[in-house]
């Protein structure tokens, strides 16, 4: 029985499906949140409602994603004061500080731009490893990858005309914060993860750190707004999205070598770009967004990619 989900999730076709499966759940956040904030009359000022509505989402999600863990038999966290410190920290830090920003910097920039400048979190990961690990040093191959990549999202930033540099501290600077937040959050729930179970550790994070933006949003006076058909649907979607997201994910990562996996990673950024152009009627084809794009997803191409074999 084993063996053959091992078969099964190791073939191309299904890699290939899967991956794309997930990497487009992910791009599609960017339009479906900026959606939400419509249907529900959010202001990009609103903060608190905002943290509402992020905690919300994560808050399901990570009760999505223990449904999930249950159905899989995955064994059953062991619930102690160290764990639960730890799983808080992780939650606080890479759901609740990093969607907090990410929430904000969304409201006020394009869900276009967001999806590119949120693509900096990967190059983030690869400077912060080389601090952090003695075996992931910056090879002369990342270093290459992550100045392509900022070199995409600093041209982002520009008019078309070149003569303006667009970049606000609440939108798009709200947007990077969240990206290194993720990142070097990311590292510590790497740790984390060696010692217990991925799935669990991160329905537990998700769920406390939802429960923190609730508390943080109603606490400064935000509203959860009134809920019709539509924005309940886009608020299970959205908890949805990631919860089954990361499910498949984790599994591929069980089964294959994870440079294989990660390397999808560049299809993020085209994803969310293409969904929020259709989806908000944003403008994709201005010549700047398009070379960011390419810039960005050539960089985490080049840091996710793994060495190539020597020949024999």
């Amino acid at each position: 029985m084993t063996q053959t989900s091992d078969d099964f999730f190791t073939r191309p076709v299904v890699v290939f499906g899967i991956a794309i499966l997930c990497t487009l759940l992910w791009g599609s956040a960017y339009p479906a949140i900026k959606t939400g904030y419509a249907l529900l009359s959010i202001q990009p000022h609103d903060v608190p409602s905002q943290m509402v509505f992020a905690g919300q989402r994560f808050l399901l999600a990570g009760i999505f994603l223990l449904i999930i863990a249950k159905m899989l038999g995955k064994p059953k966290l062991n619930i102690n004061l160290r764990n639960i410190t730890q799983i808080g920290l992780l939650g606080l830090s890479q759901t609740t500080l990093q969607y907090i920003f990410f929430y904000i910097g969304l409201a006020y920039a394009t869900g276009v731009k967001a999806s590119i400048l949120n693509a900096t979190g990967t190059f983030f990961s690869v400077i912060l490893a080389h601090f952090i690990y003695q075996n992931d040093r910056l090879s002369h191959r990342k270093a290459l990858g992550c100045g392509i990549g900022f070199l995409g999202v600093f041209i982002v930033n520009f008019h078309t005309s070149l003569l303006d540099f667009q970049f606000s501290l609440a939108g798009e600077g709200s947007i990077v914060v969240a990206a290194f937040c993720l990142a070097a959050a990311s590292i510590y729930g790497k740790k984390l993860s060696q010692r217990m179970d991925a799935m669990l550790m991160t329905a537990w994070q998700l769920s406390i750190g939802g429960m923190a933006l609730l508390i943080i949003g109603f606490a400064f006076g935000g509203q959860s707004g009134e809920f019709d058909y539509s924005a309940l649907f886009l608020l299970i979607y959205l908890a949805l999205l990631s919860s089954a997201a990361f499910a498949l994910w984790s599994i591929l990562l069980k089964h294959n070598p994870v440079g294989m996996i990660t390397i999808f990673n560049f299809l993020i950024p085209i994803f969310g770009s293409l969904l929020s152009a259709l989806f908000l009627h944003e403008s994709i084809w201005e010549w700047k967004n398009l070379i960011a794009l390419l810039l960005v997803c050539s960089g985490i191409y080049l840091v996710t990619r793994g060495k190539k074999k020597a020949s024999v």
